[in-house]
């Protein structure tokens, strides 16, 4: 038999994932996160929404804590609830969102790895071996790496954005990418001159070996980034060639699939860049979201007071 839980919790998956158009993925992890809350307050032997107390909230998040969830992972499954309760609600399913004083645990707005600007040079030039000193010419996959990795830089986007891109969104003459962002929502950026310099040698030189190699009855026409056996790339790859880059540039700790993006926002701010101008280029709904690259250096703080204060000197 169906419980009130169930059919709320599928009502609220179609709402997300088909009214407001949010990516399989999202939607993924969003159901991953209510099923297991939903666990939680059966456990107890709570069965209908309505039943939900502030103090179940409470404790649940504290659960999250004893099982030993980081404070990012415990953030985001709390963010998960304040959805989950406050679509509850507009659904008349209960009388009050009993989630919504309930806030995340502190230590959770720290930065993923960024990359200074040096670093971003010796992943970038180590992905592609000095072909004078090295006495050989690069091989496709050495190309591709190159040109995929100065893209993700030149433009801040995601890896799925890097990974679903077409020969049909970018326009190199114009130095310019359509993007495909979260909720299917596009975005033009720019392609700054060593990423289109990248992506035009890999296009006419390594592009084309590569989907030869596809064992598929119908080639893969469209994707700009082919992996070795000629299909689109994968995200999981994507992943890999951003470490193997890594560990060829001497760059010791564990870099995150969205470590271009990071350092590539964070080195606009510090550039002089507004939040706002960053936050169409990130593609980000809000603009709380890009104010987590404001956090810069002292040394960068001082040197724009000192600049900008009238009283300064």
């Amino acid at each position: 038999m169906t419980s009130s839980f169930d059919r709320l919790t599928e009502q609220f998956l179609v709402h997300i994932g088909v009214e407001r158009g949010l990516a399989d993925a999202t939607v993924g992890a969003y159901k991953s996160d209510i099923t297991k809350y939903v666990g939680w307050l059966q456990s107890r032997g709570i069965s209908n929404p309505e039943d939900i107390g502030r103090q179940d909230v409470e404790d649940y998040v504290a659960a999250l804590d004893i099982a030993g969830e980081s404070a990012r992972s415990k953030a985001r499954r709390l963010a998960s609830l304040h959805e989950f309760h406050r679509f509850a609600l507009a659904q008349h399913m209960v009388s009050d969102d009993v989630s919504a004083s309930i806030k995340a645990p502190k230590g959770i707005s720290t930065l993923p790895d960024v990359l200074s600007v040096d670093e971003v040079a010796r992943l970038l030039d180590a992905v592609l071996p000095d072909e004078t000193a090295a006495g050989v010419s690069a091989d496709p996959v050495q190309l591709r790496n190159k040109a995929l990795l100065e893209f993700m830089y030149a433009t801040g986007c995601r890896v799925s954005e890097a990974a679903g891109a077409n020969l049909d969104d970018i326009d190199l003459t114009e130095h310019v990418a359509r993007l495909m962002g979260k909720g299917s929502k596009q975005r033009l950026v720019p392609i700054g001159g060593y990423a289109c310099e990248a992506l035009t040698r890999y296009l006419n030189a390594a592009r084309g070996e590569l989907e030869r190699r596809t064992t598929a009855k119908v080639p893969e026409r469209r994707a700009v980034f082919l992996n070795k056996r000629g299909r689109r790339i994968s995200r999981q790859s994507i992943w890999e060639v951003v470490k193997e880059a890594g560990e060829k540039a001497g760059i010791t700790r564990p870099l995150h699939p969205h470590t271009l993006r990071h350092s590539f926002a964070t080195h606009l701010i510090q550039g002089g860049a507004d939040v706002r101008t960053v936050q169409e280029l990130l593609g980000h709904a809000s603009v709380t979201t890009t104010q987590i690259y404001t956090h810069v250096s002292p040394e960068h703080l001082i040197e724009a007071y000192l600049m900008a204060h009238p009283r300064a000197r």
